[in-house]
């Protein structure tokens, strides 16, 4: 229930923003992967856990996606759908791996504070 509740308010929020703006912005939030939020819900509950390396990947992931999906939203009608798609693919990998690189070098991936915060 938890997951299809989730999955059920990203995907009105994407079509509420659809209809009370442009379609392009609605499709913008459909980059955000629904299943992400009930995922790490059901993990803590049932298992206790605090985020760890593959929350917060997922979390880059999702942000690279975003990503992916402004660029392809602003260049698709404007530039061949060969150079958009590229760029857009580039866009993910870049913010995906830069974010999950931030925050396996702060620390953040193990559970662990991130390192201006440990005591010394």
């Amino acid at each position: 229930m938890i997951r299809f509740s989730f999955g059920a308010g990203v995907s009105g929020l994407a079509g509420a923003v659809s209809a009370l703006t442009v379609p392009r912005l609605g499709g913008v939030f459909l980059a955000f992967p629904a299943i992400l939020l009930a995922s790490l819900t059901l993990r803590s509950r049932d298992e206790g856990v605090r985020p760890g390396h593959n929350t917060h990947g997922a979390a880059a992931g999702a942000l690279g996606l975003f990503a992916f999906a402004v660029v392809a939203a602003a260049t698709l009608t404007r530039w061949p759908v060969w150079l958009a798609m590229t760029a857009a693919s580039a866009s993910w990998v870049i913010v995906g791996l830069g974010g999950d690189l931030i925050v396996t070098r702060r620390g953040l991936g193990k559970g662990e504070p991130p390192a201006h915060r440990r005591e010394r």
